[in-house]
């Protein structure tokens, strides 16, 4: 058997692949194939969120109309910051978290294993179509609430984009860890119902953290969905029941942690790999 190589084929095997510090070439198709996988079915994916925080916020104009000394309007501002970070949270979440356990379950995963990305790469690419779903949702909750009930002009848009990009970001991540961690659909609900929906409804949504009392507004000031929140709501609205320099810092160090962790478990191949 001759086992002479073509020159040419001797020279291309020889010749390592170069795509600089960043493949963005592999990054990028990641990302694109992250952002179809949710646009092709943009009725479940965008607009679902966005007629649920819409059906959501008449039921409280409906079955609170007295609320915050009689001033509806008031009232309906106050809700509007909280329903929108909840849809980020959510569809974030579902974004990163469907599509980690749909490509396991349909062995579809080392397609994307295989490629010359690095994990920081897999990591960006999974997480930053979690996130582009999740400001789309907020973009088209914050539309519908401002054409059906009051329209908001940002108090301080910085705010508002770190806190809401902050919040997409760190449930993106919680997503992707819960798509590598469940090995059936069932387990990444019992993450969603017992983890992130009370921390959400825990977080003052719905109310001024300052009407508990001292334990259990100590209790709010621990979770991080609080800060996403009112952050937000401050760069909305420019009022805030906590300290929104704690809010960053706070934050910032809770992605920066997730996402070494990420880049842990992805190194690992737990769960990934055969």
């Amino acid at each position: 058997m001759n086992t002479t190589l073509n020159p040419v084929l001797k020279a291309k095997i020889g010749q390592a692949r170069e795509f600089g510090r960043v493949n963005w070439l592999g990054l990028w198709t990641l990302y694109k194939k992250e952002v179809a996988r949710f646009m092709r079915i943009i009725p479940q994916t965008l607009l679902a969120p966005m007629v649920s925080n819409v059906l959501l916020m008449t039921v409280f104009v409906v079955a609170f109309p007295g609320r915050s000394g009689g001033n509806s309007t008031e009232f309906i501002r106050f809700l509007i910051p909280g329903l929108i970070i909840m849809g980020i949270l959510n569809n974030a979440t579902a974004n990163s978290s469907s599509s980690m356990m749909t490509s396991k379950v349909n062995g579809s995963i080392t397609d994307v294993l295989m490629p010359p990305l690095s994990y920081a790469e897999l990591a960006i690419g999974f997480i930053g179509g979690a996130i582009t779903r999740g400001v789309l949702v907020a973009f088209s909750t914050y539309f519908a609430l401002s054409i059906f009930f009051t329209f908001i002009i940002p108090a301080v848009p910085w705010a508002m984009l770190y806190f809401a990009l902050s919040a997409a970001a760190c449930l993106s991540m919680v997503g992707l860890l819960s798509g590598i961690w469940a090995e059936k659909f069932d387990q990444l609900a019992v993450v969603n119902q017992f983890v992130i929906m009370p921390l959400s409804m825990l977080s003052g949504t719905f109310y001024h953290i300052y009407v508990l009392n001292d334990f259990f507004q100590k209790i709010s000031l621990v979770n991080p969905l609080f800060y996403f929140i009112d952050g937000f709501r401050y760069g909305l609205l420019g009022e805030a029941d906590g300290s929104i320099m704690t809010g960053v810092i706070y934050t910032a160090i809770l992605n920066l942690i997730l996402f070494v962790f990420c880049l842990r478990v992805l190194k690992s191949g737990w769960r990934l790999k055969a």
